[in-house]
């Protein structure tokens, strides 16, 4: 090989390994948006930043997927049973330049925790619905 062969065939390698790597980002984010049950809804991390992702509504329970991951497992999971709707509001003046424009802040209870969910009003009138519609756990009931 020449002086030039070798740099561009690593230039050229780590280029294609860019583009599959972006390739697999779009096939994974179709794959969850194409899935029954999901909805585009930022996190609250623990630290006050924004986590952009996909919630997945199970039977049993929320799952929350990070979107730039090509993990399919999901970054937080919770239990239907245990979560209270506390409310939802409008984002502050710090939180609009964090979440996408148009949304309202869900704030669930979890396990003694807040978490905050950033979601469109529609997608806050389904989770709503499907907590209403869920099984309550209580007298009578089975677990």
């Amino acid at each position: 090989m020449n002086e030039l062969g070798t740099p561009f065939i690593a230039l050229a390698g780590a280029f294609g390994l860019v583009v599959f790597a972006l390739c697999l980002f779009g096939v994974r984010r179709t794959m969850l948006r194409r899935a029954l049950g999901t909805v585009d809804a930022s996190i609250s991390t623990a630290d006050n930043r924004w986590a952009m992702g996909v919630c997945r509504y199970k039977e049993s329970g929320l799952e929350w997927v990070r979107l730039l991951s090509l993990s399919p497992l999901p970054a937080r999971t919770m239990a239907r049973s245990k979560i209270v709707l506390v409310g939802r509001r409008e984002p502050s003046e710090r939180e609009l330049t964090r979440v996408p424009p148009g949304t309202v802040i869900v704030v669930l209870s979890y396990e003694n925790r807040e978490i905050l969910l950033a979601m469109k009003f529609g997608a806050y009138a389904g989770l709503s619905s499907w907590l209403e519609a869920g099984p309550h756990t209580g007298a009578g009931t089975w677990h």
